[in-house]
């Protein structure tokens, strides 16, 4: 998602279903082979560190008097000069075949419901709950794909699938319990919750409409269009709702938002594609879980969150619960396989 929003397809999101296959080392010397292995890890690590301080950073704009809205719009603004750019050098270099009409109407939907949608859902959800929260809640997508899956597309749920996300589900109830227990609001909690849940749910259906997609377009262009496609819904709903003097920001604004753009959404985006195609997908969904405890962390250091222990034990359930529904034995094509993250 430019999810950032969107936080393993571009997106996956991060997004459900598959990825091209990462090389076969098969053929290549050892070493190199070795290396390539190592640079693929470094840069999902990378990147889920990027998709992770997301949160951290729409938290400190909102310290300054700025909507949801106009955040996403800038976020956009920064972000679309670049996926422009790339979807030229693909153009350009690499000639791809014309796109069908099938294939911008899909684009259409795919960039409204994944880069749109679901990031302004977790923009607004973020106003009322912690950003450790909002990430555990973000990475239940998988356990999403995985049901919506099953319903609409008659695929099998396991025992293990089932096992993991009673994980982690549990994991939820339990850091949800504690936060209702702390000092707050409890409507801001629900509020907040619901939105987040809101923002995973509509990203679950993004991935899971642009699955087949990803592998016919090329997740590089696909990236690019969708995110193109979503700037132009964003700068609508911008100019529908707002007038031009609501981007007379202070200049902190346009400094946080300009890394949000640059750090946790085009630089990740990019080397969760490169570290898909170097590991694969399993083993970068794997190496992803990283980005929920980077974000507690990042929360607690700079945000001055509190984190408990009951949060602490619910959180590891979580991601043990998640891990096991997105790795191999799963027995769910529908993973998150084939885009950059939620974020």
């Amino acid at each position: 998602m430019l999810y950032s929003g969107s936080d393993v397809r571009l997106s996956p999101p991060l997004p459900a279903a598959s990825l091209p296959a990462a090389p076969s080392p098969r053929g290549l010397a050892p070493v190199n082979a070795h290396k390539a292995s190592r640079l693929g890890v470094a840069c999902v690590i990378l990147a889920a560190i990027g998709f992770s301080a997301k949160s951290i950073l729409i938290k400190l704009v909102y310290a300054y008097p700025v909507d949801s809205t106009t955040l996403i719009t800038l976020r956009m603004a920064f972000s679309v000069p670049f996926f422009l750019a790339l979807a030229l050098w693909r153009r350009v270099r690499m000639r791809d075949a014309p796109l069908t009409p099938r294939q911008w109407t899909i684009l259409a939907l795919t960039g409204f419901l994944g880069y749109y949608l679901a990031a302004l859902l977790d923009m607004v959800g973020l106003k009322y709950i912690s950003a450790s929260f909002e990430r555990l809640l973000l990475f239940l997508y998988p356990t999403m794909v995985a049901l919506l899956s099953a319903a609409f597309l008659g695929r099998r749920v396991t025992r293990r699938q089932l096992f993991a996300m009673g994980l982690s589900y549990a994991g939820i109830l339990l850091v949800f319990a504690q936060s209702v227990a702390m000092p707050g609001s409890r409507a801001d909690l629900f509020l907040g919750s619901a939105l987040v849940l809101g923002s995973g749910l509509v990203y679950s259906v993004y991935l899971i409409i642009s699955g087949e997609a990803v592998g016919a377009i090329g997740s590089v262009r696909f990236t690019a269009y969708a995110s193109i496609m979503a700037t132009l819904v964003t700068f609508a709903h911008f100019l529908a709702t707002h007038r031009l003097s609501a981007l007379a920001l202070p200049s902190r604004v346009y400094q946080i938002v300009l890394v949000i753009a640059l750090m946790s959404t085009v630089l990740p985006t990019m080397l969760m594609s490169e570290g898909l195609r170097r590991v694969g997908a399993n083993r970068a969904a794997m190496i992803g879980s990283v980005g929920p405890v980077v974000t507690i962390f990042l929360g607690v250091v700079f945000l001055d969150e509190q984190i408990t222990v009951l949060q602490t034990i619910g959180a590891t359930l979580v991601l043990v619960g998640v891990t096991l529904v997105s790795t191999p034995g799963a027995g769910n094509a529908s993973g998150p396989r084939a885009h950059a993250g939620h974020g």
